[in-house]
């Protein structure tokens, strides 16, 4: 055996954004948590980069300024709390990567979760921040009603995106039954990062003219391992 293994969402977003992101870059995560994912954009972004990290609970911000504390990475942070539908309020800078790990905290009220209405706001934010090249990734979990409803709504939105300026990929197991985790991963196209020789949602893009063209306050917390 090769020793490649097909892992879950959280492995594949991870991916996407070691590659994505260089150091000294400004990220976001949307959806602090735990403070794992905050942890992991400090060490890509290095010295001197920024992250800027938003939860709507207070225990989940103090959660990841121990975590950053612990690992000699707090100065990389700034750490937010209110819901990242606020983010285009707090970050000015052009990004090149944004973390949405959407559901409840993990250890936490289960009745405190993400919401589609923020969601969006938040996911419209970051578009307007991505600098090309950049990556939003988003892990969905499906496993309860606002969390499928959540994942039905990513599906729509992200597909009516202009595949001119944006690549989206979905990527979800098909045997592992209803409610496993999925990821999604948007890059803004732009110069420099065009592959003519890898596959492209929008085809030839100098002919397509159609395709993807038809069609409460945040809990910015987790379902999810962070």
């Amino acid at each position: 055996m090769s020793g490649y293994l097909l892992k879950s969402a959280r492995y594949l977003a991870q991916e996407a954004l070691e590659r994505a992101i260089l150091p000294g870059d400004h990220v976001v995560d949307a959806t602090a948590g735990n403070g794992h994912d905050t942890e992991f954009l400090c060490r890509l972004v290095g010295e001197s980069g920024r992250v800027y990290a938003f939860d709507l609970q207070e225990s989940a911000i103090e959660s990841t300024r121990v975590r950053l504390m612990n690992a000699g990475l707090l100065d990389r942070a700034t750490l937010i709390h209110t819901g990242h539908e606020a983010m285009a309020e707090h970050v000015r800078a052009e990004v090149s990567a944004v973390v949405f790990n959407l559901g409840w905290l993990p250890g936490g009220d289960h009745t405190v979760t993400t919401r589609w209405e923020t969601t969006r706001t938040a996911v419209e934010a970051a578009l307007g921040l991505l600098k090309p090249g950049g990556v939003i990734t988003i892990c969905a979990y499906p496993g309860h009603d606002e969390g499928e409803r959540e994942r039905q709504e990513l599906i729509a939105y992200l597909s009516a995106l202009d595949n001119r300026q944006y690549n989206v990929l979905e990527q979800r197991f098909l045997n592992a039954g209803s409610g496993a985790p999925e990821c999604f991963i948007v890059q803004k196209i732009g110069k420099g990062n065009t592959d003519e020789s890898a596959p492209s949602t929008g085809g030839d893009r100098e002919s397509q003219e159609v395709g993807n063209a038809s069609g409460g306050k945040h809990k910015s917390v987790e379902n999810r391992t962070p």
